[in-house]
């Protein structure tokens, strides 16, 4: 293929993904199962270019950023809390599936040898939670399942490969012993994590010398390529290392990096994962004539070949089933969930079994068994059947089992609410810094400084949900400010296209402009979305306090007196757990339930507002 189809065709690809994801966002579908569609419908089009996928293109090319990616994305502590599950999803449901598609398999095609049943039983079996992940933050699935299956996606892969290549060099003539296989396994987890200990503790410490975001970002574009290509090299699992390192630099990136060098990089991998992980599924799409029309040249029946590729979608599906549930209730056995305090209902276990969509690594790791290889063709066409048959019959169901299922989804009054509490804690800590600092102030910095924090907080405590025909405080300033931005900017290019103003200087002035937009909390949608959702729930820390004072039925037409005596107009009310005085909230102009606290030393107030159902303790800054 020349340079220019190269090219071309690499561009039609990052344009097909663009147009199907945008497509998919206005008909409300999944863009995974479109652009399978898309690459499906393609792939027997005269005038599309074949594309065949490589191992060596998708496991050097593809896989590296994508588990970079994820693994940055991925909490160091919710992976710890969860590396119980995780673990028996990654390596022992692997094994699990690899057996029992190789029993199914060898039962199925006539005179396969073991060791070929259990290459396809290694290639079908590690779920890709690229698109469970997308669909169930979409759905709302809970992210304790959402942390399992990406936890899950993370290594389960490094098990599959393992397990493959043991049933490659069988098919070439080794010799198989269990004990053989495992030291393998060690071996290669054991290499991996070292690999990735090791490319951690090189980039934190060069990272510790740049200041220069680029330069960093840069660093970072090659981190997982170089580690995957030096595990390999030294015969280590490249997806451990890629993972360990890209968990532990993503874990200490607020330690190591700048500000400037995070926010950079966060956008970078974003970006590269977006157009990755949606292209995967265009180039799977896009498979479909090449392999089909092989395996009808082959010299099974047609009835032998689909019976052989359902069965295996079927196997996958039932086993991953057959193993969540002993697993959770005999091995795992959750505890209450850290956040909510609830425990996990059945439903999640459920969600988390069916959430088992193969992708593209599935499909590039059939490549490897040899051509030489007895049914080859069909073996190619199974791993496709299985991959696409889990993305359409698990992806296009899971919203519709989440709902009949009533699956409990992510409360976002609970996430404002953290999100407040979690900004009011910083801001004491803040504030105690501030005043162990010496400094000579008389240009009043120091009360500007305190200003912008309590401008800060009451934003975010404006989200949890204020009257719901007012506007809030934070709201208006966000409306007003982007205007002015606009006419800001507006003269600024006038000045900028009339040449008068060195080109540099209003690049930093638009700069400046574009950061301070970015910045403006605008939360009407998520406060509507609140209104819908919110639901008592307990966030983080609950103090002995909130302990003590249980919610109250709040007065029946709630008004701040002060405010009214005052000829004031409150945002929100809240309530005194102790005597049921009725205050205004900070975010007012009377401030009058903080007054009163400081007045009484009366701790816990609750919010007074319909449709919001929360507690605050003063002396400890948490909330229940």
């Amino acid at each position: 293929m020349a340079a220019v189809e190269i090219t071309l065709l690499l561009c039609g690809l990052a344009v097909g993904v663009l147009a199907c994801t945008w497509v998919a966002e206005k008909v409300d579908v999944p863009a995974p199962f479109l652009l399978v569609v898309v690459g499906v419908i393609a792939s027997y089009v005269p005038w599309v270019p074949n594309v065949e996928l490589s191992e060596d293109v998708v496991l050097f090319g593809l896989l590296p950023p994508l588990l970079y990616a994820a693994a940055q994305s991925t909490s160091l502590i919710d992976f710890r809390v969860n590396k119980r599950p995780i673990l028996l999803l990654s390596v022992g449901l692997v094994a699990f599936t690899t057996a029992g598609v190789a029993v199914v398999t060898h039962l199925l095609l006539p005179g396969v040898t073991w060791p070929v049943a259990f290459a396809i039983g290694a290639v079908v079996a590690p779920p890709d939670a690229v698109a469970a992940t997308a669909i169930g933050r979409r759905i709302g699935l809970p992210r304790r399942v959402v942390t399992i299956l990406e936890g899950e996606s993370l290594l389960n892969d490094a098990t599959a490969l393992v397990a493959l290549g043991t049933a490659v060099s069988l098919i070439g003539g080794g010799h198989f012993s269990v004990p053989h296989v495992g030291l393998d396994f060690l071996l290669a987890a054991g290499g991996g994590v070292l690999v990735g200990l090791v490319f951690f503790f090189v980039v934190a410490r060069v990272r510790k010398h740049l200041q220069d975001p680029v330069l960093d970002s840069a660093l970072s574009l090659v981190v997982p390529f170089l580690a995957f290509a030096v595990s390999e090299e030294v015969h280590a699992s490249g997806v451990i290392a890629v993972v360990v390192a890209g968990l532990l630099l993503g874990h200490q990136a607020p330690v190591l990096q700048s500000a400037q060098s995070r926010i950079a990089e966060r956008l970078n991998w974003r970006t590269i994962a977006f157009l990755l992980e949606n292209a995967v599924f265009l180039l799977i799409g896009l498979q479909a004539w090449k392999i089909i029309r092989d395996a009808g040249e082959g010299s099974l029946s047609w009835g032998r070949i689909l019976a052989v590729c359902f069965a295996a979608l079927g196997t996958c599906i039932v086993l991953r089933l057959a193993w969540v549930f002993p697993s959770r209730y005999l091995l795992v056995r959750p505890g209450p969930d850290p956040v909510t305090g609830e425990q996990p209902p059945w439903t999640s276990t459920f969600m988390l079994g069916w959430a088992g969509m193969r992708g593209v690594v599935t499909l590039a790791a059939a490549f490897v068994i040899p051509e030489d290889t007895p049914y080859r063709e069909v073996l190619l066409l199974t791993a496709f059947t299985v991959v696409a048959g889990t993305l359409f019959l698990q992806g296009m169901t899971l919203p519709w089992f989440a709902r009949r299922l009533r699956v409990p989804s992510p409360d976002p009054a609970e996430d404002a609410l953290a999100r407040a509490t979690l900004l009011q804690q910083a801001s004491k800590a803040a504030l105690h810094r501030l005043d162990d600092l010496e400094y000579d102030d008389q240009q009043g910095v120091v009360d500007l400084i305190r200003q912008r924090l309590d401008q800060r907080n009451f934003a975010a405590w404006e989200r949890l949900g204020t009257v719901a025909d007012r506007e809030s405080p934070s709201d208006l300033y966000a409306r007003v400010r982007l205007s002015m931005l606009e006419a800001e900017r507006t003269k600024v290019l006038k000045i900028r296209d009339s040449g008068k103003v060195d080109s540099d200087v209003v690049a930093d002035v638009l700069a400046m402009l574009d950061v301070e937009e970015s910045m403006l909390d605008i939360a009407t949608d998520e406060r509507r979305e609140l209104q819908e959702y919110s639901r008592r729930r307990r966030t983080g820390f609950v103090c002995d306090d909130l302990n003590r004072y249980p919610v109250v039925e709040t007065a029946a037409s709630p008004v701040c007196q002060h405010c009214l005596d005052d000829g004031l107009e409150w945002v929100a009310l809240r309530q005194c757990l102790e005597c049921g005085e009725v205050g205004c909230c900070d975010s007012s102009a009377g401030q009058h339930a903080t007054a009163h606290f400081h007045e009484t030393t009366h701790p816990v107030m609750e919010t007074a507002e319909p449709g919001e159902d929360w507690r605050w303790c003063y002396v400890h800054h948490a909330t229940a």
